[in-house]
């Protein structure tokens, strides 16, 4: 179990570069029907330097990155009892089709609820660009349920 001394420490660090066909699929996975996120010709038109990256993108890959499973194993959660229970985005620039970016994901916050029924587990990721300015912020809180 996750515990209040875990605050600020570092659960994955890692490299991913942006590929245009995830974008695509991804796209249209989600029912994005805005051509500028999977034709190059249409973002191009529009101004970008080449297909932008959705919304929520960069939390799917950071899960790659970070290797969900991986994370819940160094937390001491268990799969079957959590909840996705709140993602935010933070962006500071756009990301494009091949950017490569790098993400480090830590805990930012661990807390209990209806006496220690809810566990509750905040992590903060930054997302760089390769020169190490931040692009963006995610942040993410799940929760355990527990058994009185």
């Amino acid at each position: 179990m996750a515990e209040p001394t875990d605050i600020g420490t570092i659960l994955s660090r890692g490299a991913a570069t942006v590929e245009s066909g995830r974008l695509r699929f991804f796209s249209k996975a989600i029912g994005e029907s805005d051509p500028i996120y999977f034709d190059e010709s249409a973002a191009l038109d529009a101004g970008h330097r080449g297909i932008p990256v959705p919304p929520t993108f960069l939390f799917c890959l950071n899960g790659e990155v970070s290797g969900a499973g991986n994370t819940l194993s160094r937390l001491k959660l268990d799969l079957a009892r959590i909840l996705h229970a709140e993602q935010a985005f933070s962006y500071k620039k756009m990301v494009y089709a091949g950017d490569v970016l790098q993400f480090e994901t830590k805990v930012a916050d661990v807390y209990d609820k209806k006496d220690g029924q809810l566990h509750f587990v905040v992590m903060e990721t930054a997302v760089s660009d390769v020169d190490g300015h931040v692009v963006a912020q995610l942040r993410s809180t799940i929760v355990e349920r527990r058994n009185g």
